[in-house]
Formats: structure tokens, C-alpha cells, sequence
């Protein structure tokens, strides 16, 4: 099994990447915590699938199972539903001493976390994420957002977890395009940061996308290390974090006006990379050479870098409407200058953004 640590001054925590170690989270949850009654929130897909595994589990060790199920979907990313899980907490008799396991991808790890922050202020949180983009993204965090209205993520609270548990294998049963949709943050943290772990997933994309578990679990293990790292550095987003909204200001706005179901989080994404290298190139931050090997790999991976056909006013009001990523009302954008470097500017106009979306669109 292999150990990741995130060290933070008070909320220090490991994370385990191994196949098949989803069955073993009750001694792992023993070894770290006292607890006798846990909260088991999941999607209704995700419980279905691996609930019976996670519950067996932990009643082996003598930890009483509450399950409350949550319907599939992105929309449930809202106050609306953290008020349904608190709700449920309080009949099951969930109590400050009892844990919460957020099972399932970005939306139940970001609700459930909420609500691991905010119920009784406070109780103890443990990660099982179970999509790619979970395991290699938003489970190595203290964050959770939910949305409001039309405006992704932004209400949220930091409540670190006390472990996250990433079995691989439990990415066989995501569709093709959910998969895939994951290697996109991995990409991303090759061109921002880790310029090793982008030439390995050029090198590899085709044994990748079909499903070598061992390629799979070398990416998972090094987005994980470099996510960590990050955090490690900048716990609170104050500066070398942002980096990692690379193609996020653009990809959040695609989600905001089509709708968060049309388009996948990280094929989003991956326009806004393909657009943000475009801003790159024209404003001679990067040389195209970078931004060409950049979309070739999104393509080889299954993800688009052309831009919809979506109004432009539309997405240029949805970026300012995201708070996400203003900093005293100035757009903070995040453009490579290198495979595996980035910069952060705020000088970015709406024209200049404009531009690159015509030259990116169909």
C-alpha cells in the first residue's frame, strides 16, 4: 500500500492508493480513529455498487453503519441537499462523536464534506473517492463547495479528512467517458507543474485510456503527490494553488451556461485548457509547439479542445460572475509558459479571452 502524506501544521493526514483496499477500510478507520458509529453518505449508483463492501467492512470491526443515500447528479451539489443529509444525520442519532465517509466522486465528497464541517461543528471526515477525477483532484483537500443559484462553488468550508482511502479498481465500472474525463486533471498537472508526469502520460495515453491498471495507478499516485504538495504549500489558496484553476475559469463557465449535465467536469476543463494555452501562444507566454503537444494529448485522450457553439457573451458574464477566481475584482487567469510551468496573471481582457475562444471554436 502506498502512503502519501499531506503535511499540514494541524491537520496532517495519509493518503492510501492501493487495488483492493477498498475492503479493508474498517482496520484502517480503527487504526486511526475511535469511533463506534459512522455516517456513510453516497450516490445511489456508488452505493449500490460498493455500499455492501464499505458496510461489511466496518461492522467486522464493531462501527454501526447509517447510509444516506443521494440521487445521482450534479445538481444535488446544493444547499438544498446538505440541508437533506443533516436531516438524516439527526434521525439516524448521528452525534459530534460519531465520523462521516464521503463515498463517491466530487459531488458527495464536496457535500459530504460540508456537512462533516458544519454538523455540530465539526466531526470527523474520512475519503473514499471512487471517480478519477475524485482520487486525483478534490479528495487530497480541506475544501468543499457547494453551489448557489447559478454560481459554481461558492459556498464552502475547509475541514480536512482525517484519511482518504483511493482503490483503483473501483474505476472499472465508471463509463468510458467519465474516465476519461478524469485524465484531464491529471494533464493538468503535468502542464502546471510536473512536466515528468505529462511526458509519462504521452508516452503512455494508449495503455492508459484502455485501461492498464498499473499505468493507472502510477498517475493516480503522482497527481496525488503533486495535489499534496500544494496544499502542503498554500493550504488556504492564497497564491501557488491557483495554479491548479488551470482551464477551471473557462470549464466552470462552459458548465454555468449549458448546464452541468451536457458537458462533463473534466471535459470543461479541458476546452478551458485548450483556450487558456490559446491566450498563452497569442499573448507570446508560450511557444505553440507547447500548446500543440498539449491539445494532442487531451485528443489522444479522449477529450475536446474545440470550443462549442456557445454564446461568448454568455460565458464572458458567467466568468465574472465566478468569484472562484477573482481576487479584489481582478480575473485571475492561469496560463502555461512551459510543459510543467504556469503563471498567474490578472491582466487578461475580455477581449484577448474572446479572441481565443473564435480561434478555438469549431
Amino acid at each position: 500500500m502506498q502512503q502519501i502524506r499531506v503535511e499540514l501544521d494541524k491537520s496532517s493526514y495519509p493518503v492510501y492508493v492501493e487495488r483492493g483496499s477498498l475492503s479493508r477500510l474498517g482496520d484502517i478507520l480503527k487504526r486511526h480513529l475511535p469511533l463506534s458509529k459512522v455516517a456513510l453518505v453516497a450516490s445511489k449508483t456508488v452505493n449500490s455498487l460498493y455500499g455492501d463492501i464499505i458496510r461489511n467492512s466496518l461492522q467486522s470491526v464493531d462501527i454501526e453503519v447509517e447510509s444516506v443515500e443521494v440521487p445521482d447528479g450534479k445538481e444535488h451539489k446544493s444547499l438544498a441537499w446538505v440541508g437533506e443529509i443533516i436531516g438524516a444525520f439527526v434521525e439516524s442519532h448521528i452525534t459530534r462523536h460519531s465520523g462521516v465517509i464521503a463515498l463517491g466522486g466530487g459531488v458527495i465528497g464536496n457535500l459530504a464534506g460540508f456537512v462533516a464541517a458544519t454538523f455540530m461543528c465539526g466531526i470527523p471526515l474520512v475519503r473514499v473517492p471512487t471517480t478519477l477525477i475524485a482520487q486525483v483532484d478534490s479528495s487530497i483537500d480541506g475544501k468543499s463547495m457547494v453551489n448557489h443559484s447559478n454560481v459554481k462553488n461558492l459556498i464552502g468550508a475547509s475541514h480536512h479528512p482525517k484519511f482518504v482511502l483511493i482503490d483503483v479498481d473501483v474505476l472499472r465500472t465508471l463509463s468510458e467517458r467519465e474516465f476519461k474525463s478524469g485524465l484531464a486533471e491529471v494533464i493538468k498537472y503535468g502542464m502546471v507543474m510536473d512536466g515528468e508526469l505529462f511526458e509519462y502520460v504521452e508516452s503512455n495515453s494508449s495503455k492508459i485510456v484502455n485501461f492498464d491498471l498499473q499505468s493507472i495507478e502510477q498517475i493516480v499516485s503522482r497527481s496525488c503527490r503533486d495535489k499534496a504538495t500544494v496544499v502542503e504549500q498554500d493550504e488556504r489558496e492564497h497564491n501557488m494553488r491557483t495554479i491548479l484553476d488551470y482551464g477551471h475559469i473557462i470549464g466552470h463557465s462552459i458548465e454555468v451556461v449549458v448546464g452541468y449535465n451536457s458537458f462533463r467536469h473534466g471535459e470543461s476543463v479541458a476546452i478551458g485548457m485548450a483556450v487558456a494555452s490559446r491566450i498563452a501562444v497569442n499573448m507570446g507566454v508560450l511557444k505553440q509547439e507547447c500548446a500543440s503537444r498539449q491539445n494532442r494529448l487531451l485528443t489522444d485522450c479522449g477529450l475536446p479542445t474545440t470550443f462549442p457553439d456557445i454564446n461568448i457573451d454568455m460565458i464572458a458574464d458567467a466568468i465574472h460572475l465566478n468569484k472562484e477566481h477573482t481576487e479584489d475584482d481582478k480575473l485571475r487567469f492561469i496560463l502555461p509558459k512551459d510543459i510543467g510551468k504556469a503563471i498567474i496573471v490578472e491582466n487578461v481582457t475580455d477581449n484577448q479571452i474572446r479572441q481565443a475562444i473564435l480561434e478555438m471554436k469549431n
